[in-house]
């Protein structure tokens, strides 16, 4: 059973809110949204859109370019965002959290490109937990 205010506002309950997964670990911020109309003419939260070109997007202006444009410049070349559909969220409270675990999800390229060049050349950095 998802726990979520009545009514839902987009603006103060969901955008920039923190996201969590199901064991309390951090998976990002809200950055932008993705709506869909149901069948009654109603408008729904459909997706929660994690990353620096969703959020470049939303923001608009020079700021919300350079971020768009950084975005897409250290993505990979499918421009990969994460997409989390908002049948996954649970709890919607000062955090979003989420029914699966981060490890369930999409991981955006360049978050494995990060790990692979940059983050696995730092000594020790193998050893989690040690």
């Amino acid at each position: 059973m998802s726990k979520q205010p009545d009514p839902l506002r987009i603006d103060f309950h969901l955008l920039d809110r923190q996201i969590v997964d199901s064991e309390g670990g951090l998976v990002g911020n809200v950055d932008d949204l993705e709506l869909s109309v149901g069948p009654d003419g109603v408008p729904r939260v459909a997706a929660i859109l994690v990353g620096l070109q969703p959020l470049g997007d939303r923001l608009g202006g020079t700021i919300g370019r350079w971020f768009s444009a950084l975005g897409r410049r250290l993505s990979m070349p499918d421009n990969t965002v994460l997409r989390i559909p908002y049948t996954m969220v649970t709890t919607v409270g000062s955090e979003i959290t989420l029914a699966v675990r981060r490890d369930q999800l999409v991981e955006p390229p360049l978050e494995s490109w990060l790990r692979e060049h940059l983050i696995g050349r730092i000594p020790g950095a193998d050893h989690e937990g040690q």
